[in-house]
């Protein structure tokens, strides 16, 4: 195994991030050793969506409860806290592609690339990244072409990739900009499945913000993602959902945020390659 530098980029949205889901990798990172650093698309300080720091939240697909009195303490501690108060700015570290009808298209190609192997070498003291779920990555994450360059240059690296939630779906429009094929294809991954999506008005409670439902079930761009040599997997009733298949950790929701970081240390330390599937 390659020698760790033990740091983390953990990607934080700026339109909230449910508090569990970076509370548990982070704790799990930083237990065992590891110094964490936080990037949002535009600078900005990342919000913990209400619900989460609230145990009494009522979760609509459950039917109950996804947040302890224990852990909605810790989410309100780092909300207030200056520890996310900083974050490095995708916007101005990781190029944007530019537009084909550009008047000097070639050159700004050529400045991209230059931009995106500069990427390539900026993310060597790195070992992981960590794509925080919650309803916010559907806002700045999921279709942002800075984010799509940041996953690649850690595929490319060989990096371990972990992802929560609506942040799975990074993985799936994260692609070569020349050949265009999904990352994911061939590969076993988990994430939100249709019985536990959100309908109008619940994916960002507690803010000013409400998109409606979610602008996609999230199975079905990773079932299509994945390829007929690839799978799914949902886990459906089953208390957690984490599907190791490298260099991708994923985790389904909440309640599996402890355990994606655990299997994101045994990525990174122990050699494990696949689990769960």
């Amino acid at each position: 195994m390659a020698t760790l530098n033990k740091r983390a980029l953990f990607i934080l949205s700026e339109w909230g991030y449910w508090g569990e889901e970076l509370i548990g990798p982070m704790e799990v990172l930083e237990r065992n050793g590891y110094k964490i650093d936080f990037a949002t698309a535009k600078g900005r300080r990342a919000p913990a969506l209400p619900p989460s720091m609230d145990p009494s939240y009522i979760d609509p697909p459950l039917g109950r409860s996804v947040t302890s009195a224990e852990v909605a303490a810790k989410v309100k501690a780092i909300d207030k806290s200056e520890k996310l108060n900083s974050p490095i700015n995708l916007s101005t570290w990781i190029p944007d592609r530019p537009y084909w009808s550009a008047p000097n298209y070639v050159r700004e190609s050529e400045a991209y690339w230059r931009g995106f192997d500069k990427l390539a070498k900026d993310i060597e003291k790195y070992d992981t990244l960590v794509l925080v779920g919650g309803s916010g990555p559907i806002v700045d994450m999921v279709n942002n072409n800075r984010m799509h360059a940041l996953i690649l240059a850690f595929h490319n690296a060989g990096k371990p990739i972990a992802a929560e939630c609506y942040g799975v779906a990074c993985l799936a429009f994260a692609r070569d900009w020349q050949n265009r094929r999904c990352l994911l294809q061939g590969k076993r991954v988990t994430g939100h499945c249709l019985e536990y999506d959100y309908k109008d008005g619940t994916g960002f409670m507690g803010t000013d913000f409400n998109m409606g439902p979610p602008p996609y079930p999230l199975e079905f761009i990773l079932r299509d993602a994945c390829g007929p040599t690839g799978e799914y997997i949902g886990n459906y009733g089953h208390d957690t959902s984490v599907i190791v298949d490298f260099p991708f950790i994923t985790g389904r929701s909440t309640p599996d945020s402890y355990l994606t970081g655990e299997k994101l240390v045994e990525v990174l330390e122990k050699g494990l390659r696949r689990w769960g599937w």
